[in-house]
This record gives C-alpha cells, sequence and structure tokens, in this order.
C-alpha cells in the first residue's frame, strides 16, 4: 500500500470512530435511542443511509465489473433496483413510519407483525426473528470477508489482517452509537460514494478526448456494448428487474424509514435517496464502460488482462482510481469501497442485535428490563453477533457465501409481501402473513438448492409471487372483522397527511 493511501485510508478510519465517540453521547439513555435514534433523523441522514446500507462493495466493484464484462445489458439490475427503490419510498415509507408508531411504537420489523396482526401466539415474531438473526449474521460475515479481500487486493495485506482491521473499525462504532453511528456514518459514506462515483468517470471523459471520442472508441471496440437487449434474454431482464422487488422486504432498510423524525420529512428523502441513487448507480455503470475506451487507448496490455477475467474486471475501479490520480486522492476514491463495505455491514450488525435484543430477550428472558438494561444488552448483542460473524470469516465457506448471497432474495421473498400487505390491505391477518412469510422463504432456498431446469429465473420472482399468493389466500380464509385494526388504518392516513408530522 502507498504510503499516502495508507494516510487517505487511515484518515477516513478515524473519522469513522469518532463519529462512533460523538453518537455514544447521544444515545446513552436507553435501547430505543440505541436501535433506532429515538426516531429524531433528518431527511438527508435517512435518504444516504438508507442508500449506502444497500449498495455495499457491489456498487463500486461487482457492477463497474458487469458494465465492463457485458455492457449495457448489464444494466438492467440497476433499473430494476432503482424504479423498486423509488417505490418502496411510495408505497413503504411513509405507511411504515406512521403504521410502527401506532402499533405501540414498534421498533424491530418483528414487534411491528406482532402488533400489527394482534399475534399473541408471538409464532410472527419468532419466525421473523430467526430468519433476521440467521440470515443477517451470515449477512454481516460475508460483508467482512468483502472487507478482508478488498484489503488483500487493493492494498496488497494479509486478508486475515485486513479482515481484523475492517471488523475493528465497524464494531467499535456500531458498539458505541448504535444506530445514530450507524446512521452518520453512512451519511458521510453516502457522500464519498457519490462524490467518487461522479469525479471518476468526469476525469475519465477528459482524459479520453471527450463524450464522443470515448463512445467511438467503445463502439469500435466492442460494437454491442452499447445495446440494452443485446447479449441479454427476455428472461434474463425480467429477473434483473425483479431485484427491485427486494427493497420491500430488506429490514437494514425498512428500519431507517422507521426512524426519521417526521412523516412529512419522507418526501424530501424520497428525492434526496433516488439522486443518489440515479448518480452513484449512474457513475457505477460509466465506470465500467469508460474504462474499456481508457485501457483500450492507452494500456492494451493490462486491458488483455482485464477482458480474461471477471475478477480483474471487478477491480477497474481500484486500477482507474490509481492510475488517474495522486494516491493522496486514488486514496480516497479506494475508501468509497470500503465506505460502502462498512455501512452496510454495520446496518446489518445493528439490525441483527436489535432483533436479539427486543425481540428475544426482552420478550422471553427478561420482560421487566429496565432502558439501561436493554441499553447494555443492545451493547452486548453487537459484540456476540460481530464475534460470530467474524469466526465464520476466518475461514470463508463456500455454502455459507452461496447462502448469504441470496439473503437478498430471501427477505425480499418473506418480509416483502408481507410488509406491503400489512400497510395496504386491511384483511391481511397473522395466519396469512406467517404462511407467506414461510412459503417466500422456502421458495427461494429451494429454487436455488434443489436441482431443476428454470436456474436463469431469479428465484425472487417465484418466491415473492408464492408468498404474496398464499398470503391473500389464507388471510381471505381466516379474515375477522377487527375495529381496533380498523381505526389503526385511519389513524395511518390521518398521520400522512398531516404535513406538521
Amino acid at each position: 500500500m502507498n504510503v499516502y493511501e495508507l494516510i487517505s485510508i487511515g484518515l477516513y478510519m478515524l473519522l469513522m470512530i469518532l463519529i462512533g465517540v460523538y453518537s455514544y453521547r447521544k444515545s446513552n439513555n436507553n435501547s430505543d435511542e440505541f436501535l433506532i435514534g429515538g426516531r429524531q433523523m433528518g431527511a438527508a441522514v435517512t435518504a444516504l443511509s438508507a442508500g449506502a446500507a444497500d449498495m455495499s462493495g457491489w456498487l463500486l466493484m461487482g457492477l463497474p465489473g458487469a458494465m465492463y464484462i457485458s455492457g449495457l445489458s448489464a444494466s438492467w439490475i440497476a433499473i430494476g433496483l432503482t424504479i423498486g427503490a423509488f417505490l418502496n419510498y411510495i408505497l413503504v415509507a411513509p405507511r411504515l413510519r406512521a403504521y410502527t408508531e401506532v402499533a405501540s411504537n414498534s421498533i424491530t420489523i418483528p414487534v411491528f407483525f406482532e402488533n400489527r396482526f394482534r399475534d399473541k401466539s408471538r409464532l410472527l415474531k419468532i419466525t421473523s426473528s430467526l430468519l433476521i438473526l440467521i440470515f443477517f449474521t451470515l449477512y454481516t460475515s460475508s460483508g467482512m470477508v468483502a472487507g478482508g479481500r478488498l484489503f488483500e487486493s487493493a492494498f496488497g495485506m494479509d486478508y486475515h489482517m485486513g479482515l481484523l482491521t475492517t471488523s475493528l473499525v465497524v464494531v467499535l462504532y456500531t458498539f458505541l452509537g448504535g444506530f445514530l453511528a450507524v446512521s452518520l456514518t453512512d451519511f458521510v459514506q453516502g457522500a464519498i460514494m457519490v462524490l467518487a462515483l461522479i469525479v471518476l468517470p468526469i476525469v475519465l471523459f477528459t482524459e479520453i478526448g471527450g463524450v464522443s471520442e470515448t463512445f467511438d472508441i467503445i463502439e469500435n471496440k466492442r460494437s454491442t456494448y452499447l445495446q440494452l437487449f443485446q447479449g441479454t434474454t427476455t428472461i434474463g431482464i425480467i429477473s434483473l428487474l425483479a431485484w427491485g422487488l427486494g427493497y420491500f422486504g430488506q429490514p437494514h432498510i425498512l428500519v431507517r424509514f422507521m426512524a426519521i423524525d417526521k412523516i412529512s420529512d419522507l418526501t424530501k428523502a424520497r428525492r434526496i435517496g433516488i439522486t443518489w441513487m440515479i448518480f452513484t448507480v449512474g457513475g457505477a455503470m460509466l465506470v465500467g464502460l469508460l474504462g474499456i475506451a481508457y485501457l483500450y487507448k492507452y494500456d492494451q496490455a493490462t486491458m488483455a488482462q482485464f477482458d480474461g477475467s471477471k475478477a480483474y474486471a471487478e477491480t477497474i475501479f481500484i486500477h482507474l482510481s490509481r492510475v488517474l490520480f495522486h494516491p493522496l486522492i486514488g486514496g480516497f476514491l479506494l475508501s468509497a469501497i470500503l465506505a460502502a463495505v462498512m455501512s452496510t455491514i454495520s446496518s446489518q450488525l445493528l439490525v441483527t442485535s436489535s432483533s436479539l435484543t427486543e425481540d428475544i430477550y426482552r420478550e422471553f428472558i427478561n420482560k421487566e428490563a429496565s432502558p439501561k438494561r436493554l441499553l447494555l444488552i443492545s451493547r452486548l448483542s453487537v459484540l456476540i453477533v460481530a464475534v460470530i460473524a467474524y469466526v465464520l470469516s476466518i475461514v470463508p465457506k463456500d455454502s455459507i457465501l452461496n447462502l448469504v448471497g441470496n439473503a437478498w432474495a430471501g427477505f425480499g421473498a418473506a418480509f416483502g409481501p408481507v410488509i406491503l400487505l400489512s400497510l395496504l390491505w386491511k384483511k391481511s391477518t397473522k395466519w396469512g402473513a406467517l404462511a407467506g412469510m414461510l412459503v417466500g422463504a422456502i421458495t427461494v432456498l429451494a429454487w436455488v438448492y434443489v436441482p431443476h431446469n428454470y436456474k436463469d429465473v431469479y428465484e425472487m420472482i417465484p418466491g415473492f409471487t408464492l408468498a404474496i399468493v398464499t398470503n391473500v389466500i389464507v388471510s381471505l380464509m381466516t379474515y375477522k372483522l377487527d375495529t381496533e385494526i380498523m381505526e389503526e388504518f385511519a389513524e395511518v392516513e390521518r398521520l400522512i397527511k398531516d404535513k406538521t408530522r
């Protein structure tokens, strides 16, 4: 690692820790502050926090690499995700923020399910909590592995040292400041990511000779790469677009909507969040495409190396950051990748620990726990989940990584239909929600691991479809009029329309 890059990365990590120390002073009264920020997040912090928590290292490595290899046909996943994020702000965000407050101030998704559906059996809470604990612990482990691999490939460090460095910094600021620290660091990380993905394409256009020459080179070198429908199929396009359905069921994104200060601020958050997403996703796609033109014009030897390996192609952002900028600035751009990785780890870590604290400890171990006791358990839960995830990351197992790779579809299919129907349909029942949740999760796992001839169809499609159909059918079979739920829906609508809220 160049000494200037080391300085940039070191300053970035120090900033994250300082934010954790600051947040500690603001989140030291009770678990409500620690786990959901006391519902006091502003619009900008909510928007960038949700975006940064969502995108992970895929944004700066996976997407540019896919664009470099396949061209515009790889952009369908970005289109699907952008549409899904927008619909999530429209359909889910305001209603979830209002309903979680109306439903006995629910501060986790499992608690909201229990309160919304009057589930005295606790089956909904237990099932959703277990899904969060299992999948997000593995998800967190995957993020730690990504951090270790990043230090290994980009900076030449030992994998285990990179893993330890990434894990310690994330755990430290999450342990100290909880949701506030995670949200503020996500805000900073989101700002770093968007700045990096605006600056790099602009410099590339300038270095290559302008927009026209850049695309002429791409067209001459790879004539099909600027064709949106070339190199893919109808099923492939639908499968990539279906990634957008996952947003409705991601706990680490949904909790941002629950924590915003005012429901009316969600309109501003949506505008900021979707603008941020367009710039970051668009910038990432441009990095991959423009990398083709830059390497062809200036470094064909490196281009031959990148063309022959997907692993190399996914480092195109790293390569361009180093060859185009002074190492001090290049180190700042590389910290954007680390920011993407860390923001996702911390968000998943906090959601998992909140489930352990609120949905398991408080419910089944100590119902009368004091606010200070719950705050202590929340911090201990962060450590417990982090240690388990770290141990799983020391020697990564393919089976674990494969499972984590499908977690987006798993959460989307298991929780997405339940969230949508619980907020939009008064007749949705606890039995419909439970059946739909189980069918969604099981379908995704079966689609991935049971041999069949339809592997080219993304597992989100059958999982989400069967889950929502099951939920509707079972709900209609078990529905009974509940005037309290009717009143809650009316109160939610009133809160949404109240512009002072």
